[in-house]
């Protein structure tokens, strides 16, 4: 773990290079913020249409009502008239915060076959570039791996660069449940990569795939599930939108709705990796109360300036190996850039776990990992198993014992 100096000096320094990272940072990225979702794209469309409908004589709900009027919605319906919904309106039900877990994975993969089908169109469109044809391809394939097998798609939408959240597990029956929050450059492309790549555990499907294989290692008898989230939008590049707290904070409003919305009782957990951790700094304050812990790796900042600032009862935990670049970025807040104090030092008051074996930046995830079997330990509750780190030999202080919850 690396020292850390308070002295004024250090201070002043970090302070200047925060300045001249940001001048650089608009010299060669500008102001450019990442591509909006599509306004007046197909599911806009659908919702228009949705307000409009109506079932058995009754409107039908405003697609962001609270999740737990969207829950008492769908519990009045027969099962044909919630698959019927489905089926008219897969890009609304397969992300409706509140609707049936199960239902959900229906309408996405109705959705996802829908969009197999225009992307097939633009492959072969003459009147785009070759460069939007090739795009096509790939979100072709993209799409086809998402249909494959039983895979349980739990929201999608395709319109700009894409967001989309995949479920390991059974999450209905699941009493604790893990969330998986990438950061950067996280879309539909980034989603995942294959089985076969060395960076399979960088994307946001392997990381999750790889902590619930984990977990279940951990504690076989402990019912689990791990959600892949990359439903918000991400920062494209390491530009302003990246050093700035504005897509955090609209992130942490759909992390939090999506969390309280979960079935169940389940205990939550949130892994938040790089950027991710931004995220869920900003939504610890008003995170649910079921959120018992949040663990953040290769964090720059959770925009707090010690852990009490969170104002969260969740447990933080932080990681970060050696050979990550990210201990390098100044870790302060200038002028609303940047995003505070660095969650690994002592000081700021987190419980800091090992990451040996981790190596750089986004390896976090990695079987054979002491990050990965750490997450996996705080994911089931198995607190006692946790590996401090050499500088932090008190992360278990106060933890009353095993599935502490």
């Amino acid at each position: 773990m690396t020292s850390f100096d308070t002295s004024p000096t250090l201070t002043v320094w970090r302070a200047l290079l925060a300045v001249a990272v940001v001048f650089v940072m608009l010299a060669t990225t500008g102001w450019s913020a990442v591509r909006d979702q599509q306004a007046g794209g197909p599911r806009e469309l659908a919702l228009a249409a949705w307000a409009r409908d109506r079932i058995a004589g009754h409107s039908l709900p405003e697609a962001d009502a609270p999740a737990y009027r969207l829950a008492h919605f769908f519990a009045t319906l027969t099962s044909g008239q919630r698959f019927a919904l489905a089926d008219k309106y897969p890009s609304v039900v397969g992300n409706l915060d509140g609707a049936p877990v199960t239902l959900r994975y229906h309408a996405n993969r109705v959705a996802l076959g829908q969009a197999v089908a225009v992307e097939k169109m633009r492959a072969h469109d003459a009147k785009l570039s070759p460069d939007g044809r090739d795009e096509a391809r790939a979100r072709l394939d993209r799409f086809r791996s998402l249909l494959k097998g039983d895979r349980q798609i739990l929201a999608f939408d395709p319109s700009g660069r894409g967001r989309a959240a995949e479920v390991f597990g059974d999450l209905d029956r699941a009493a604790r449940v893990s969330v998986v929050v990438p950061g950067v450059d996280t879309h539909l492309l980034t989603l995942e990569r294959s089985k076969s790549s060395k960076r399979r555990y960088a994307a946001p499907v392997g990381m999750a795939e790889s902590l619930y294989g984990a977990e279940r290692s951990a504690s076989p008898g402990t019912r689990t599930a791990v959600i892949a989230w990359a439903d918000y939008t991400a920062p494209a590049g390491l530009g302003m939108d990246a050093a700035l707290g504005g897509l955090a904070a609209d992130g942490a409003v759909r992390l939090n709705a999506m969390v309280g919305a979960l079935p169940g009782t389940s205990k939550v957990s949130l892994f938040c990796h790089s950027y991710g951790s931004v995220v869920c700094g900003v939504a610890a304050h008003r995170a649910p109360d079921r959120v018992a812990d949040i663990a953040v790796a290769g964090s720059p900042g959770m925009r707090a300036a010690n852990a009490g600032q969170l104002e969260t009862g969740a447990r933080i935990w932080a990681t970060r190996d050696g050979d990550d670049w990210i201990g390098d970025v100044p870790h302060m807040e200038f002028g609303g850039i940047g995003h505070g104090a660095d969650p690994v030092d002592p000081a700021f008051g987190a419980r800091i776990v090992s990451a040996a074996g981790a190596a750089g930046h986004s390896g976090y995830f990695e079987p054979g990992t002491e990050s990965l079997d750490n997450f996996a330990a705080i994911g089931v509750g198995a607190y006692g198993s946790i590996s401090c780190a050499g500088a932090d030999s008190t992360c278990h202080s106060g933890i009353s014992g095993e599935r502490d919850g």
